[in-house]
């Protein structure tokens, strides 16, 4: 896909970090932009940006972890603009770093709430979407946001990175069965390293009913892990994140990645995979018990 004046846009967690990203980058691009998100007052503060910068946006408050919310979210935007071409499936969380206990001493709860929006989302928006996008006869794309932690091992991250190893595998199979079809809808996997958003803020956005009630450990703050990641991957801006990303769908290129620092820790654990070694850390000096 090239072509992006006056096409439809859809992008879940679009009031912040990546998702706001690419939906600024969306409205530069000339489209139609249709913002999800979870939060009403940021997702307010988005509208009216985009809006004020000339942008034709419509906002939708999304639960992406309920298949009523994205059925709503597709009506509307049908309903608005008569189709979709581009859709991001992004909306994800992460329980606040206070929070990476290990296995064992997560909830159900924690679990189910990380599912829910990371991995039924993309799934939701991937059933909900395609059957839209199959009937138009026009080029289409879909971005499901993976992460680095879907490629690695990172103990610290477990509940999070079995749902976006789950995205990964999605959209893989689902490129290939497309691409076996010579289907007009093309597929990427986001699979950023450290950009600057609000994710390890997600907890403001935890329904009540799935709420960790356990007492907190002690841990660093997230300023301060984020100096540690810096160290050895800088923090991209939304802005610069965006850029990588729309180069990627005008080349068709299927895995997208931030930083070449996510290549080589997957090459080390490839590695040790076909040598029939144990899995072991990231040797990349962050995130130490």
């Amino acid at each position: 896909m090239k072509d992006f004046k006056d096409k439809v846009a859809v992008v879940t967690g679009g009031a912040s970090g990546i998702g706001w990203g690419l939906a600024e980058r969306c409205a530069d691009e000339g489209m139609k932009v249709v913002i999800a998100d979870i939060e009403a007052s940021a997702l307010k503060q988005a509208e009216k940006t985009l809006k004020a910068n000339g942008a034709e946006v419509l906002a939708v408050r999304t639960d992406v972890s309920k298949l009523s919310d994205v059925q709503a979210l597709a009506k509307n935007t049908v309903d608005a603009y008569g189709g979709v071409h581009l859709l991001f499936n992004n909306a994800g969380v992460n329980t606040d770093i206070s929070l990476r206990k290990p296995l064992w001493e997560n909830t159900i709860q924690d679990w189910e709430w990380m599912i829910g929006v990371n991995l039924w989302g993309v799934i939701y928006g991937v059933e909900v979407f395609l059957p839209i996008m199959f009937k138009q006869n026009t080029e289409c794309h879909i971005v499901n946001t993976s992460s680095m932690a879907g490629l690695l091992v990172e103990p610290q991250l477990v509940i999070y990175a079995v749902t976006k190893s789950g995205i990964l595998s999605l959209s893989e199979g689902l490129y290939i069965q497309l691409k076996e079809k010579n289907s007009h809808i093309g597929v990427s996997v986001l699979c950023p390293a450290f950009v600057s958003s609000r994710l390890f803020e997600a907890e403001r956005n935890r329904p009540a009913s799935l709420k960790n009630t356990a007492e907190l450990p002690k841990s660093l703050p997230t300023a301060q892990l984020v100096s540690q990641f810096n160290k050895v991957s800088p923090t991209l801006s939304p802005e610069q994140s965006a850029d990588i990303v729309f180069k990627a769908i005008r080349e068709g290129t299927f895995y997208i990645f931030t930083d070449p620092l996510v290549q080589e820790l997957f090459r080390q654990k490839s590695k040790n995979i076909l040598e029939g070694e144990n899995p072991e850390r990231p040797n990349i000096g962050l995130m130490k018990p």
